[in-house]
């Protein structure tokens, strides 16, 4: 018995599911497979290296020299633009900034011919091949470690200073300290909001399908277009989605408990 045969059993079953054409989803169901695929890849990208982006950023948003000329090279150099860059992407919508960077900042950088990072053939089969996903995977990055920038602030300012200065009179420089004292504590305490803030970019992944990626939003509006219906592939991405947010939401929990258990987190 295939699909087909056995839904409509279940349409003659229960009379109110007559409505519901499950068959067009299964119709479709390698392209909601592949959307679901580049959904959990894009996001996994994003996470790490927004992590990575928001942990410098973080640590540039509080690196301060009191003496010196160096005073105000960091402050300028340093400071100010960690200040800009976490002002602009969290003061701006995702949806504008994915807009932006796919029709404005992207044909700057990737160029057939003048190209400030990639030209060439290179450049045209990258835009041509995967343009949406380096638009998309951009766009999430940058929004993700501006966030994830301020959790980290956060963070190490919850650190006690006599920490600080411990670790500064046995002679570690401002780097030495935040990897090897500050970060390594202030991480425990960052997990339940790096969590929340995966779990976010996770459901907010689905803006990228309006400049053409093949995540499940676009699965689910291409099916939409086909034929017309709206409610089943928009209710099983829904699905889908809750499904992956009450998984991302048990494994943040379940980490949780485990560090409050050893008193990791206060």
């Amino acid at each position: 018995m295939n699909f087909d045969q056995f839904w409509t059993q279940v349409q003659q079953s229960v009379p109110m599911m007559q409505h519901i054409q499950l068959q067009i989803i299964w119709e479709y169901r390698a392209l909601f497979i592949d959307g679901l695929k580049m959904t959990l890849w894009i996001t996994l990208i994003a996470v790490v290296l927004g992590t990575l982006i928001g942990l410098f950023m973080g640590m540039a948003r509080l690196a301060e020299v009191k003496h010196g000329a160096w005073k105000y090279l960091l402050r300028f150099f340093v400071r100010w633009p960690a200040n800009a860059y976490v002002t602009f992407f969290r003061g701006t919508p995702l949806f504008v900034q994915i807009l932006l960077i796919h029709f404005a900042v992207m044909p700057i950088l990737v160029h057939p011919v003048d190209g400030i990072l990639i030209s060439g053939d290179l450049a045209a089969d990258l835009r041509q091949e995967h343009g949406a996903f380096m638009s998309g995977l951009l766009a999430l990055t940058l929004n993700s470690g501006a966030y994830i920038t301020e959790i980290f602030r956060a963070g190490i300012q919850s650190i006690a200073k006599g920490q600080f200065e411990a670790s500064r009179s046995l002679g570690m420089n401002y780097w030495q300290t935040m990897r090897f004292v500050i970060i390594p504590q202030a991480f425990r305490r960052m997990l339940p909001p790096l969590g929340n803030e995966a779990i976010m970019l996770l459901k907010d992944s689905s803006l990228v399908s309006a400049i053409g990626l093949a995540e499940l939003a676009y699965a689910a509006r291409t099916v939409a277009g086909a034929y017309s219906r709206y409610m089943e592939p928009y209710l099983v991405i829904s699905f889908m989605y809750l499904v992956m947010t009450l998984v991302m939401a048990a494994g943040v929990n379940w980490l949780e408990n485990r560090y409050k258990e050893s008193g990791g987190i206060h």
